[in-house]
């Protein structure tokens, strides 16, 4: 996607004035020199017997990556938040942008349990993504947040596992995101005896750690029911009629003639 910004330079000649344009607009921009095209829109003249400066005007064209995108939105959104902050910006080797955001008012972007840091996260992507053709995943972090919150999780993962092990019944945790479930799946994906899946429909879904193929994973189950399954009693094949009558036959007294 391309753009463009207009600058304006004064210097001795139309030269240097015209330099100095450029370097306004790629100062605004942060921009490097060779990643730009630019368009004199109009030349000054030198003022009165060579006194004053000659002024050019010049247009830049640039091209907005997602990066400059991200920067650009989250940036202008800060601004009416009344929020100050760094914004660093880099594109990892997978392919995703990583975002890290600095100052002082960092929890107030956080939020409980990390909620206002995911729903930047979410609206950025949003934008960024907006009109392109190829998806690009972003990722948004502050004082080192996201890592401190992937240790908090496994910690409660293989607690709550090692509980459901002991107690031989399945445990449900709380509503969670979805890279957070992702983080617990990952988590006890190997962990012996249990298993995990998700329940429920966002933003309420839960991951749920069961047993792994055991009999406390089915009688907990039953327990949540409120019953057991019993096995339905299967009644006796009826004996054949001549069976049955010799049988009575034989369990009769012998009777005879008294004479």
């Amino acid at each position: 996607m391309s753009n463009y910004i207009d600058a304006e330079g004064v210097a001795k000649n139309i030269n240097e004035a015209l330099e100095v344009a450029i370097g306004n607009a790629l100062s605004n921009l942060n921009v490097p020199r060779e990643e730009v095209t630019y368009e004199l829109l109009e030349k000054g003249k030198a003022g009165f017997l060579g006194l004053g400066g000659v002024w050019a005007k010049v247009r830049v064209y640039y091209e907005v990556g997602k990066k400059q995108k991200a920067e650009a939105f989250i940036s202008g959104l800060f601004k009416l938040m009344n929020v100050n902050a760094d914004i660093e910006s880099k594109e990892e080797e997978d392919g995703r942008i990583s975002i890290t955001l600095k100052g002082e008012e960092m929890g107030l972007l956080i939020g409980r349990r990390g909620e206002t840091l995911d729903a930047l996260q979410y609206i950025t992507g949003l934008a960024v993504n907006k009109n392109e053709e190829a998806f690009t995943r972003i990722s948004i972090d502050t004082e080192n947040y996201r890592e401190k919150r992937e240790e908090a999780l496994e910690k409660l993962a293989k607690k709550v596992a090692e509980k459901v092990v002991k107690n031989r019944r399945s445990m449900t945790l709380e509503p969670m995101a979805p890279h957070e479930r992702r983080i617990i799946h990952a988590c006890l994906q190997d962990y012996e005896g249990v298993t995990t899946y998700s329940t429920g429909q966002d933003p309420n879904r839960r991951v749920v750690i069961a047993l792994k193929n055991g009999d406390g994973q089915q009688k907990s189950s039953q327990r949540q029911n409120g019953r057991y399954n019993r096995r339905p009693r299967q009644n006796a094949p009826a004996k054949n009629v001549k069976t049955a009558a010799a049988e009575a036959a034989q369990t009769q007294p012998a009777q005879g003639n008294n004479k």
